[in-house]
């Protein structure tokens, strides 16, 4: 009788400590799933962020290219400030994306820079949209948000921007 009265105490406080660690350990491992797609879904944004800035920039000046195609004149200042804009919001998905996003935002803006400036794209060039849609599959694989490529072509009778 007295082995029982020693030992079930000595077996409850050995479960109880059991216990206590396992509910520890669960604990703690939820606890850094948790930290981990906190972190994951604030560097999720910040790569959206970075890279919604550079479309907005690259956007305005496909906006100056729409307007000189259609014979308006824009002052020179005009064209150096959305260059500026874009290169800068250019920078940003370098700091922040892959090399892959980085490479295809720096195309892009290459080409949205020489036609803005009037510059002839060099022999075998990749066209303007081409590289817009180059980014936007980056973007789309950066973002976790491609599964297979957008289609690309235009419906019948509609324009290529």
């Amino acid at each position: 009788m007295s082995v029982s009265t020693t030992i079930l105490p000595l077996a409850g406080v050995a479960l109880g400590s059991a216990g206590t660690l396992v509910g520890q350990y669960l604990s703690t491992r939820v606890e850094a799933r948790r930290a981990r797609f906190e972190q994951a879904s604030a560097e999720r944004g910040e790569r959206k962020e970075a890279l919604m800035e550079f479309l907005s920039a690259a956007q305005q000046v496909e906006l100056c290219l729409d307007r000189l195609s259609m014979g308006e004149q824009l002052e020179e200042s005009e064209k150096w400030q959305h260059l500026h804009t874009l290169w800068l919001a250019k920078k940003v998905p370098e700091l922040v994306c892959t090399p892959q996003v980085a490479q295809a935002a720096h195309d892009y803006t290459l080409a949205l820079h020489a036609l803005l400036r009037g510059q002839a794209a060099e022999a075998g060039a990749r066209p303007k949209r081409e590289l817009r849609f180059a980014f936007m599959e980056a973007a789309r694989q950066e973002l976790g948000t491609a599964s297979e490529p957008l289609r690309r072509d235009p419906p019948a009778g509609e324009l290529s921007r």
